[in-house]
């Protein structure tokens, strides 16, 4: 697929110098627009092309908002009511689940490399089966909201698109058919979650987000807004003096219950921010400011929502791997800065470090550098009977008090099995011949 930035300006330059394209254009706009971009669109979404001649006019009006006058209202004090919150959070979350006995490495794995491929693949289906019993119906992924200060405090469902976008973007590499019909039911609730022209909000009381809205967008490449590059102009727009992309679009009347405690250039954000955008001469800033966080030894304290440095490093390896020759300069120092994660024993971490490590490592061409066998065995022997993996903290703000002094986390079971799934799935392609 062509770049989103631009394309509805090509498109009218393109028909300004082509009949024979226009007349397409205008009577096939789908089918027009579908072979010029290489994609095939949403097919539940109607396009309409409209000529402008110099004896008519169009005034076309933006969609109305999802949410009527006084529910936009109520979005804008919700963080001061509990029943506003409750009506976001869902429904009350189980607590942790115990570690299973027996601990870490309990499950002995054959040391050959045809044994350890096929118990790598035992473990992302027995992961998708978890999966597939615990996303909804509408294909929504269900996060838990938690306070890592303070154990005490209710924790939470949760189910923001930026979870399900998060996931689906881990999990859709499988080519497990389970996995892609995941991933087809998330794109669908994804696309149903949209706001015009193409963004999308954490929760109701929050303004709309650069990092939910390039995670969504590159799930749901195929809507007509994102393929045509509606939401380009606010993305845009949202950059700070030094070019960084910032987190918040507060835009008039939109909620604000950010600005008091807001750190708006996140590394990740701005990493998932190009991974949309691309290489391009609005993303350059960005690019150079990521650039020196990690070749400088900066990112210490830099994120306010990912409390693992494997996460930023995460981000862009994705942002590299998808919008080349973005960030390219990163790449043997981004190799060097991931392996020096590893403890005395070589080991990443917990489940959720060690796949974002290898995915990562994965995504810069450096897996060779690791020992894939150890890694699928260290995975497989922390994954639950039931399919899936320890529920561990995968985001979160990490100054916001919440009723107590504490911090606020997201994760899930769900979470961790995704981007165990996606890591197993590198691991196991590189022990097969």
């Amino acid at each position: 697929m062509k770049h989103p930035i631009g394309v509805a300006e090509i498109l009218a330059a393109r028909a300004e110098d082509d009949d024979d394209f226009r007349e397409r254009l205008l009577a096939m706009p789908r089918e027009t627009i579908e072979a010029e971009l290489g994609v095939t669109l949403a097919g539940d979404h109607e396009i309409h092309v409209h000529e402008e001649s110099y004896a008519k006019t169009h005034l076309v009006l933006p969609p109305r908002s999802k949410l009527t006058k006084a529910e936009r209202e109520e979005a804008k004090h919700g963080a001061t009511s509990l029943e506003f919150l409750r009506k976001t959070m869902h429904d009350p979350a189980p607590p942790v689940r115990p570690v299973e006995p027996g601990g870490k490495r309990a499950r002995k794995v054959g040391a050959g490399a045809g044994s350890l491929a096929r118990a790598g693949r035992e473990g992302i289906r027995k992961g998708l089966a978890f999966l597939e019993s615990a996303i909804d119906d509408s294909g929504a992924w269900h996060c838990i909201r938690f306070n890592v200060g303070d154990p005490d405090i209710p924790r939470h469902f949760e189910r923001p698109p930026f979870v399900s976008a998060l996931c689906v973007l881990a999990l859709e590499g499988s080519g497990e058919a389970l996995a892609q019909a995941i991933c087809a039911a998330t794109r669908s609730y994804l696309a149903d979650t949209i706001e015009y022209p193409g963004l999308w909000r954490y929760y109701r009381h929050l303004p709309q987000d650069l990092d939910s809205t390039s995670l969504c967008s590159l799930a749901v490449g195929t809507h007509p807004w994102i393929a045509l590059g509606r939401n380009i102009p606010p993305l845009m727009a949202n950059r700070d003096e030094e070019g960084c992309f910032k987190t918040w679009v507060l835009a008039d009347g939109e909620p604000d219950v950010v600005s008091r405690f807001r750190i708006e250039a996140d590394p990740v954000v701005n990493a998932n921010v190009i991974a949309y955008l691309g290489d391009h001469p609005a993303t350059r800033d960005a690019q150079r400011w990521l650039e020196a966080l990690i070749v400088e030894g900066r990112l210490e304290g830099s994120s306010k929502w990912y409390p693992d440095t494997v996460s930023i490093y995460y981000a862009v390896a994705r942002a590299m791997s998808v919008a080349r020759p973005a960030l390219e300069r990163l790449r043997p120092v981004l190799a060097d800065r991931i392996l020096g994660l590893r403890d005395e024993n070589g080991d990443f971490g917990n489940a959720l470090q060690t796949a974002q490590a290898v995915s990562a490592l994965h995504k810069i061409g450096s897996l060779d550098r690791i020992d894939a066998g150890r890694r699928i065995e260290e995975l497989v022997d922390l994954q639950h009977d039931d399919g899936s993996w320890p529920e561990l903290l995968a985001f979160g703000d990490q100054t916001l008090k919440w009723g107590v002094f504490g911090q606020i986390g997201h994760g899930a079971e769900t979470v961790t099995s995704a981007f165990c799934i996606e890591a197993l799935e590198h691991l196991v392609a590189r022990m097969q011949p």
